[in-house]
């Protein structure tokens, strides 16, 4: 391998990881952006009241009566673990926590949608970026181990 080949795989290693944290984080954050109207400009609750009647379509197996608590709970974690992938704060558990919520969410969508909707969207896709993301510390340290 030539010594530019090299470097710019170097550059890949260092930058792709906080490529994909941002965009991971980014989406998480853009989503419940849009629940309460941010990127329309016009924030209200309505919107909100949107997304809890979304979540009864996601979790159509789930009672009605844990919808609301439900919506909340991933709300509240979609704005979390957005803010700690963009800041870079315990990437490895930051990932992982965030590849099991989009599993679950894929899960949930295909169970009350079929599998084609959470595939269409990527929710896999993101999930199992995530899983690389939080298993990169143990790519470098087997890394580490293996040249010294």
């Amino acid at each position: 391998m030539t010594a530019r080949a090299m470097i710019q795989i170097s550059r890949l290693e260092r930058w792709g990881p906080l490529y994909a944290r941002i965009a991971l984080g980014a989406a998480f954050l853009s989503a419940v952006a849009g629940r309460f109207g941010l990127w329309q400009r016009t924030p209200s609750m309505k919107h909100f009241a949107d997304f809890i009647q979304y979540t009864a379509q996601v979790n159509s197996f789930l009672p009605a009566s844990v919808i609301p608590s439900l919506a909340w709970t991933a709300t509240v974690a979609e704005t979390t673990l957005g803010i700690l992938l963009i800041v870079g704060l315990w990437p490895r558990w930051v990932s992982l926590a965030s590849a099991i919520l989009l599993a679950m969410f894929g899960t949930a969508m295909a169970i009350s949608f079929g599998v084609k909707s959470p595939l269409d969207y990527s929710v896999f896709s993101a999930s199992g970026a995530a899983v690389l993301l939080a298993l990169r510390p143990s790519w470098q340290a087997c890394e580490k181990a293996s040249t010294h």
